[in-house]
């Protein structure tokens, strides 16, 4: 595949300036205009679609909140359906839909949506995962399994039957599970999970991988193990990133933009995009932006930011494809 020229790059990155600064203009509900659609993104062996987690932006319905995605680049949404998301987990077969065709008329795709789901016996599972199915949306996130007793390994039993009934049932929908690693939570160290994972058939489990979490969990060199774990049936990919502070009470783990924390995003994506991950990335904004202007304003101007990272550092895999190893 060619590269971009450098005359190509600039035009790139000045539509992409100018479509953050339309977004960042417009009023909640305000139209989009024509002009206000985001850049094509350079070249990658990675086919996926750039999401953002709606997550930081509740105040925002969903038809405003993608207009204004959209307006600073974005090509997909990450939609929470879960207390407290975007769509509530119990109005599902009647919201979900409605987001959807929102975010699609704003010329969004939602490849995947964040759950809280963490058995089949939750009486939302089925009409969450058959109406996500139904739309076309290909992964959900499943929720979290707490280490909630000292006895480690009946717990990770306890979560690996919960989640294989899960994946069960999203199987019989039609619709992708990814495990997502998380610290504190089951997967945290990710060989916990892979335990209960890996047996499953990879047409319909795999995992979420967050290397954020993975580099938080071992940073001297575990990350790497991570990722080479979960490459082989990856399907979603979190961008965030985090540096260790001190504080009055001790160290802490504190989310920062993209580029500023521990995570080494040129070593850690070859490993990821070398087996042909075509899923969906998508971009949290975990921090609090800082600058002058309303919240829904420094959100959209972080996640603009954190975009633009990410694809310079996906354009820097294209250009130096790595081996497999």
């Amino acid at each position: 595949m060619a590269r971009e020229s450098p005359g190509s790059r600039r035009r790139f990155l000045a539509i992409a300036s100018a479509a953050a600064g339309a977004a960042l203009g417009h009023g909640a509900g305000a139209p989009a205009r024509a002009a206000d659609a985001g850049p094509a993104a350079p070249p990658s062996p990675w086919r996926g679609k750039l999401c953002f987690f709606t997550k930081p932006l509740p105040s925002l319905d969903v038809r405003a909140l993608s207009r204004r995605v959209r307006a600073v680049g974005f090509e997909g949404l990450d939609l929470t359906v879960r207390t407290g998301g975007h769509v509530l987990p119990e109005r599902a077969a009647e919201d979900l839909p409605r987001a959807v065709a929102a975010a699609r008329e704003a010329g969004l795709e939602v490849p995947m949506i964040t759950t809280g789901l963490t058995s089949a016996d939750d009486p939302t599972a089925r009409p969450i995962l058959e109406t996500a199915a139904r739309l076309g949306i290909t992964y959900f996130k499943a929720g979290y399994y707490l280490y909630e007793s000292e006895d480690v390994r009946a717990v990770v039993d306890r979560a690996g039957r919960d989640f294989s009934g899960l994946v069960t049932l999203a199987a019989a929908c039609g619709i992708q599970a990814g495990f997502h690693n998380h610290s504190a939570y089951v997967g945290a160290a990710l060989w916990d999970a892979a335990r209960f994972v890996e047996p499953l058939d990879p047409r319909w489990a795999g995992y979420y991988f967050d290397p954020r979490h993975a580099f938080a969990e071992g940073g001297a060199g575990a990350w790497k193990t991570a990722a080479r774990l979960v490459a082989p049936r990856l399907k979603m990919i979190a961008a965030k990133d985090f540096r260790w502070a001190r504080g009055a009470e001790g160290w802490k783990d504190e989310n920062v933009p993209l580029g500023e924390g521990m995570v080494d995003w040129s070593a850690v994506l070859p490993i990821l995009l070398a087996r042909g991950f075509t899923g969906p990335i998508s971009i949290h904004i975990e921090y609090e932006p800082a600058g002058a202007g309303a919240h829904e304003e420094r959100v959209l101007a972080a996640a603009h930011r954190d975009l633009e990272f990410l694809r310079a550092r996906l354009a820097g895999v294209a250009s130096s494809p790595p081996a497999v190893g």
